[in-house]
């Protein structure tokens, strides 16, 4: 089957769903990879003293390191304006992510839920688009897409906290929660390693506690369906 993650920045996809993406590679699966931005708009590019064009050319080359540890099907890093999503017409993003999904014709697609994990602008406008892209794209004949998922953080009932960004996590609550995918130790050590590849963001990495948050398991909500108990793959009672 093909997996097509969808995604506003460079990072989103190793912070946190890194491991069940390498999961879906070992299983046999094609997994695909778009990213909106370059994510130039990053404080970071402060500290480092570069422009935003330059931090947009740095966190592509990260990004590389990241397609070749995982070793990604297919990665596709556009550039639309980061931190800027909410500003353009919605119309021009849902294009976009319209047109890589009728070249890529996924059986799954998978971005990011409604309250963004983050709440950051940019990740709500990105769960809008790809809810309102999959209905159409599917009411207008794509038989091949079959499931839309949301990688989510589950509340396990410690507070919350924010992120060095300043944003707050947001959780899903156990009844939200659709898909568990245990973690193999290879996955979470290919989960690592593609953080890792985030070379200028290895003070945030480790101030956010992403590694112990996901642990050895990543969560899914899957729009439209509802389970009894989670399943354990995304791929599980596709009609």
């Amino acid at each position: 089957m093909k997996f097509l993650y969808v995604f506003p920045h460079p990072d989103d996809e190793s912070f946190g769903p890194a491991g069940a993406m390498y999961t879906q590679l070992q299983q046999g699966h094609e997994v695909h990879l778009l990213t909106l931005t370059r994510g130039e708009a990053t404080r970071q590019r402060h500290k480092l003293g570069v422009s935003l064009e330059e931090m947009g050319e740095i966190r592509y080359r990260e990004m590389l390191e990241v397609e070749k540890t995982l070793g990604l099907s297919s990665m596709t890093v556009l550039n639309l304006p980061d931190n800027q999503l909410k500003e353009i017409d919605p119309r021009e993003v849902e294009t976009v992510v319209e047109t890589h999904i009728r070249k890529i014709q996924p059986d799954i697609l998978v971005s990011y839920p409604v309250h963004g994990i983050s709440g950051f602008h940019d990740h709500l406008v990105m769960h809008a688009v790809a809810k309102r892209v999959y209905l159409q794209t599917k009411d207008e004949g794509a038989d091949y897409l079959k499931r839309l998922a949301f990688f989510t953080i589950p509340d396990n009932g410690d507070p919350q906290f924010k992120k060095p960004d300043g944003f707050r996590l947001k959780n899903s609550s156990e009844e939200e929660i659709d898909c568990i995918v245990k973690l193999s130790d290879e996955a979470v050590k290919k989960f690592k390693q593609a953080l890792m590849c985030y070379k200028t963001y290895q003070e945030t990495i480790e101030k956010s506690g992403v590694v112990e948050e996901i642990g050895d398991k990543v969560h899914f909500e899957i729009f439209g369906e509802s389970f009894n108990s989670p399943l354990s793959d995304l791929t599980d009672q596709l009609h």
